[in-house]
């Protein structure tokens, strides 16, 4: 039950990122949505390691990393921008 919990939470922050983007409400390298994917993939992929779903696997933790990599490339651009 709890391993349900945790999943339906993971997909829900992943759905609810992809939503944010495609209604316009933020933009792919917003934090709110960078939050969203990477710790919602994250919940997912530990639940697909108990389970032993290598696919699942592979497909969450690449997810979260892609995140990761969009969140430094976002923090790149941030700084580079000149303080007014």
């Amino acid at each position: 039950m709890v391993l349900q919990m945790v999943s339906l939470l993971g997909a829900a922050m992943v759905l609810a990122g992809y939503a944010m983007i495609q209604s316009g409400w933020c933009r792919e390298l917003d934090a709110v949505y960078l939050v969203l994917n990477i710790l919602g993939s994250l919940l997912l992929g530990v639940v697909a390691v108990v389970e032993r779903q290598i696919g699942f696997i592979v497909l969450e933790f690449a997810w979260a990393g892609m995140g990761v990599v969009g969140a430094a490339r976002a923090w790149k651009l941030r700084t580079a921008r000149p303080e007014r």
